[in-house]
């Protein structure tokens, strides 16, 4: 019998969230708006929910907070670019108690081969 959801909560609420920013990944991601005239811009970053289907291709980032990403999701499966906070993504937790987290084996590569 698979867990029941009050196991998983009660078992990972306490689990601190991965950290999505490194101080590496800091170094690495361009400015906001430094790839805006590239055609095929660079993924740096992934970032998914790993109970759900929203994934995150970060692309640039403000050095703070602010992050620019293609987006997908179930409810928008052709994908949107657009803002994310840093904090926001950090404080959310899915439905089993769990946080976003970043794909550790992810390489960059042109925007157009995430989809």
């Amino acid at each position: 019998m698979p867990p029941t959801k009050k196991y998983l909560q009660q078992k990972y609420s306490e689990t601190k969230n991965m950290e999505l920013i490194t101080e590496e990944i800091k170094k690495a991601l361009p400015k906001l708006y430094s790839q805006e005239d590239v055609e095929d811009p660079i993924a740096h970053v992934k970032f998914f929910d790993p109970c759900g289907s929203f994934t995150w291709f970060i692309l640039e980032y403000d050095g703070e907070d602010i992050l620019f990403a293609f987006v997908r999701s179930h409810l928008c499966p052709q994908g949107e670019l657009g803002y994310v906070s840093v904090k926001e993504l950090q404080s959310v937790r899915n439905r089993f108690g769990l946080g976003m987290e970043r794909d550790i084996h992810w390489e960059p590569r042109p925007l157009s081969q995430c989809r």
